[in-house]
């Protein structure tokens, strides 16, 4: 059980530490504190891990129209739900959102 937490708490912090670097690259990306920034990342894991797979099905005539691309605009909308979820973390648009999304895969 502990090493289940282990992978899970990695992977949060990695999740953490990917969104506090776009928040520094983008400045459309914005956090009000740490502990925004920690509910963000534990929130995004949760929607790339159930919401993510759901849409891409959904998506999938879509996704293979498009080679896959499709795919970056799935990731850019799990983003603008968690920063719509999260009243500490900002985003200032789908643009911004759109263009760092590939780096936030779980």
């Amino acid at each position: 059980m502990l090493a289940n937490l282990t992978g899970f708490f990695i992977q949060w912090g990695i999740t953490a530490l990917s969104l506090w670097v776009a928040s520094h690259v983008f400045s459309g990306i914005r956090f009000s504190g740490t502990s925004s920034l920690i509910v963000s990342a534990l929130l995004l894991g949760f929607a790339n891990a159930v919401l993510r797979p759901l849409l891409i099905v959904l998506t999938l005539p879509l996704t293979l129209l498009t080679l896959g691309f499709f795919l970056l605009v799935i990731n850019a909308l799990m983003l603008l739900l968690v920063a719509r979820l999260v009243d500490g973390f900002k985003i200032s648009g789908f643009w911004t959102a759109f263009s760092p999304a590939s780096s936030f895969r779980c």
